[in-house]
């Protein structure tokens, strides 16, 4: 029963679950942050005045060019859509999402036909990358930026290729499977009030040997990486 992700192949899509919004389980809108990239997001989008308020959140021998480099103060309001807002520090610091609900009733359901499962933490939207061989995976679908990582990389001007690297983006959790079976997953998500949708696909490369390939297309532009 285990998947090992080894078997993620040519011709399976990616179904991506939302980071943000509100999950049935969660008690308010959630950023779309996880735990990994909250260290970089705090300093990215946080004014040197928290950090002289509060200097016991970071090292104090790190180098000042990048510790709190933003603009924002922590309870700065900024806007959520739907004509909401939040205060910067709840934005930022929302709890690491978890997919578990989700993924137990899609095993439930589609027990054998899941080729993998990825955690986009730690790599963000490259983390695929650790996984797979000799395929070039596609996401040219993905969900539209999340204002929070809008925000980190309005502050930060970080690229947009580097952004994509380091954070989800968007969608922390994808599932590679076969086209028939997509929509059962984006079904199961939307009873628990997550957005979910197809952001990719797998394909063949024609030189296939020992080598892998992810491309990502938006409108912010087109950008490969390769591992």
């Amino acid at each position: 029963n285990v998947i090992s992700n080894h078997t993620i192949a040519a011709g399976n899509v990616i179904v991506g679950l939302a980071s943000f919004g509100q999950a049935v389980y969660e008690n308010e809108y959630n950023g779309g942050m996880g735990s990994n990239g909250l260290t970089s997001a705090r300093h990215d989008v946080f004014h040197k005045a928290v950090g002289e308020k509060f200097p016991e959140t970071y090292d104090n021998n790190t180098d000042p060019a990048v510790t709190y480099i933003g603009s924002k103060k922590l309870t700065d309001k900024i806007d959520i859509g739907n004509g909401k807002f939040m205060d910067a520090a709840k934005l930022v610091l929302s709890p690491t999402r978890i997919y578990v609900p989700v993924v137990k009733h899609v095993l439930e359901k589609l027990k054998g036909k899941i080729n993998g499962m990825v955690h986009c933490s730690g790599g963000g939207q490259t983390k695929v990358l650790h996984f797979v061989d000799n395929v070039h995976v596609i996401k040219d679908n993905l969900f539209d930026t999340p204002p929070l990582f809008r925000l980190i990389q309005e502050e930060s001007k970080t690229e947009w290729k580097e952004m994509y690297k380091v954070f989800n983006m968007g969608h922390r959790f994808e599932f590679y499977c076969n086209r028939e079976h997509a929509q059962t997953i984006i079904d199961i998500a939307k009873e628990f009030n997550i957005e979910a949708q197809i952001v990719g696909r797998v394909d063949s490369l024609p030189d296939p040997e020992g080598k892998k390939k992810l491309t990502i297309k938006t409108i912010k532009g087109e950008f490969e990486y390769e591992e």
